[in-house]
Protein backbone atom coordinates (compact mmCIF):
# COMPACT_ATOMS: atom_id res chain seq x y z
CA UNK A 1 0.00 0.00 0.00
CA UNK A 2 1.44 3.27 -0.95
CA UNK A 3 1.56 5.70 2.01
CA UNK A 4 -0.33 8.88 2.55
CA UNK A 5 3.52 11.09 2.62
CA UNK A 6 3.88 9.89 -1.00
CA UNK A 7 0.52 10.79 -2.11
CA UNK A 8 1.05 14.15 -0.40
CA UNK A 9 4.34 14.64 -2.18
CA UNK A 10 2.66 14.10 -4.99
CA UNK A 11 -0.10 16.55 -4.97
CA UNK A 12 2.69 18.91 -3.79
CA UNK A 13 4.80 18.53 -6.99
CA UNK A 14 1.39 18.91 -9.54
CA UNK A 15 0.43 22.05 -7.51
CA UNK A 16 3.88 23.31 -7.83
CA UNK A 17 4.41 22.47 -11.55
CA UNK A 18 0.73 24.40 -11.77
CA UNK A 19 2.25 27.01 -10.32
CA UNK A 20 5.36 27.38 -12.13
CA UNK A 21 2.81 26.55 -15.63
CA UNK A 22 0.85 30.11 -14.80
CA UNK A 23 4.04 31.67 -14.21
CA UNK A 24 5.68 30.76 -17.55
CA UNK A 25 2.53 31.75 -18.93
CA UNK A 26 2.97 35.64 -17.35
CA UNK A 27 6.79 35.95 -17.47
CA UNK A 28 6.95 37.24 -21.11
CA UNK A 29 8.82 34.64 -22.68
CA UNK A 30 8.67 34.11 -26.56
CA UNK A 31 5.68 32.03 -27.46
CA UNK A 32 7.35 29.08 -28.74
CA UNK A 33 9.50 28.81 -25.11
CA UNK A 34 6.75 29.09 -23.35
CA UNK A 35 4.74 26.20 -25.32
CA UNK A 36 7.73 24.36 -24.79
CA UNK A 37 7.92 24.58 -21.29
CA UNK A 38 4.36 24.15 -20.72
CA UNK A 39 4.03 20.63 -22.78
CA UNK A 40 7.08 19.19 -21.24
CA UNK A 41 5.70 20.42 -17.53
CA UNK A 42 2.48 19.09 -18.77
CA UNK A 43 3.61 15.86 -20.07
CA UNK A 44 5.39 15.29 -16.55
CA UNK A 45 2.33 15.52 -14.44
CA UNK A 46 0.36 13.34 -16.68
CA UNK A 47 3.22 10.85 -16.27
CA UNK A 48 3.03 11.35 -12.59
CA UNK A 49 -0.85 10.95 -12.30
CA UNK A 50 -0.90 7.86 -15.00
CA UNK A 51 1.93 5.89 -12.64
CA UNK A 52 0.59 6.64 -9.10
CA UNK A 53 -3.08 7.46 -9.46
CA UNK A 54 -4.29 5.45 -12.21
CA UNK A 55 -1.68 2.78 -10.67
CA UNK A 56 -0.04 2.27 -13.98
CA UNK A 57 3.45 1.94 -11.64
CA UNK A 58 2.08 -1.50 -10.07
CA UNK A 59 0.99 -2.95 -13.13
CA UNK A 60 2.82 -5.07 -15.80
CA UNK A 61 5.15 -3.40 -18.10
CA UNK A 62 3.04 -4.48 -21.09
CA UNK A 63 0.30 -2.47 -19.86
CA UNK A 64 2.32 0.42 -19.46
CA UNK A 65 3.79 -0.03 -22.70
CA UNK A 66 0.59 -0.37 -24.62
CA UNK A 67 -0.52 2.72 -23.16
CA UNK A 68 2.58 4.81 -24.16
CA UNK A 69 1.58 3.29 -27.61
CA UNK A 70 -2.23 4.79 -27.35
CA UNK A 71 -0.58 7.93 -26.54
CA UNK A 72 2.21 8.40 -28.77
CA UNK A 73 -0.64 7.49 -31.56
CA UNK A 74 -2.95 10.20 -30.17
CA UNK A 75 0.02 12.31 -30.25
CA UNK A 76 0.77 11.92 -34.02
CA UNK A 77 -3.18 12.50 -34.69
CA UNK A 78 -2.85 15.64 -33.14
CA UNK A 79 0.67 16.90 -34.89
CA UNK A 80 -1.01 15.75 -38.14
CA UNK A 81 -4.18 17.60 -37.45
CA UNK A 82 -2.92 20.82 -36.47
CA UNK A 83 -0.37 20.45 -39.06
CA UNK A 84 -3.56 20.30 -41.74
CA UNK A 85 -4.55 23.66 -39.98
CA UNK A 86 -1.00 25.85 -40.04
Amino acid sequence: MVSTKLYTAIYVVLFVSATVQVLVEFAGLSYWLAFGVIMVLSAAKAVLVAAYFQHLRFEPRSLTYLVCIGLVAALALTLAASYSLL
